[in-house]
């Protein structure tokens, strides 16, 4: 007897979105029309050479930057068009954010630090799911340790701690291995690919390492603001081939939106 699968869900949701800097000759359009769909339970890298849009991306669907046009979803809750108060409150509540810069409070201890986007939100994290947590983290022996008395790798993994303390709807990751050494960087990659497989979590992920991108289910790819290519089940090989063609999928791309 076979037994149906998961119904897939949309955790995050962009249409039409448009931004750009600047005025007159100086403005550069950073997103053109992107629309794009993340599901629920997955982890999708978004890739793309400098310049490409990929960080303005992930920026607009967590709320963090405006858009000229379009429109952002978080699960049901539209972000485009919030009000301060409002986007305090969604990214408080459903989103977890992890950061090339650590972005941990020096006079915390990594203990208070996981626990500080609960405390802010007057709440209280699920003991059992923080221990869980801490303990895949292999954190369990550093909580009373301040930032500076741990190494680069110790304190992503306590702000990768953080970004889930609250259960968010998504993480957002933005280069979360860029400032490790490669050791370091695979066991936060591992982490993420943990909370996808054995939490249900659901990770956005930019990054411009081949090898990072290969712990996602999928990658994304960005050139000039728009989407060039959306690969399943990638490898490092892979994305190494297609970024090696990049011009030609910049130049079909631009094709389609002539």
């Amino acid at each position: 007897m076979s037994t149906a699968s998961p119904v897939k869900t949309t955790a995050v949701s962009a249409e039409g979105l448009w931004k750009a800097y600047g005025m007159g000759e100086a403005q550069v359009v950073a997103l053109r029309d992107v629309s794009v769909q993340f599901e629920s339970g997955a982890f999708t890298a978004i890739m793309g050479p400098s310049g490409s849009g990929k960080s303005t991306l992930m920026h607009c669907l967590a709320g963090l930057d405006t858009t000229d046009r379009g429109t952002v979803h978080i699960g049901g809750t539209p972000v485009t068009g919030l009000n301060d108060k409002a986007l305090t409150k969604l990214r408080r509540d459903k989103i977890g954010f992890i950061f090339q810069q650590f972005n941990l409070l020096p006079t915390l201890t990594a203990e208070e630090n996981i626990t500080l986007p609960a405390a802010i939100a007057g709440a209280k994290a699920d003991p059992a799911w923080l221990d869980q947590i801490i303990k895949t983290l292999n954190l369990s022996d550093r909580l009373s340790h301040k930032p500076t008395e741990l190494s680069g790798g110790q304190q992503q993994r306590v702000a990768c701690a953080r970004a889930l303390a609250t259960r968010p709807e998504v993480v957002f990751a933005d280069e979360p291995t860029g400032n490790l050494d490669t050791r370091s960087g695979a066991e936060v990659l591992r982490f993420l690919r943990t909370s996808v497989d054995d939490f249900g979590q659901t990770i956005v992920m930019v990054t411009h390492d081949p090898s990072a991108a290969a712990y996602a289910d999928r990658v994304v790819f960005l050139a000039d603001g728009q989407i060039v290519e959306d690969m399943a089940e990638p490898t490092a090989d892979k994305v190494i081939d297609k970024m090696k063609h990049f011009e030609e999928l910049v130049a079909a791309a631009q094709g389609e939106h002539a």
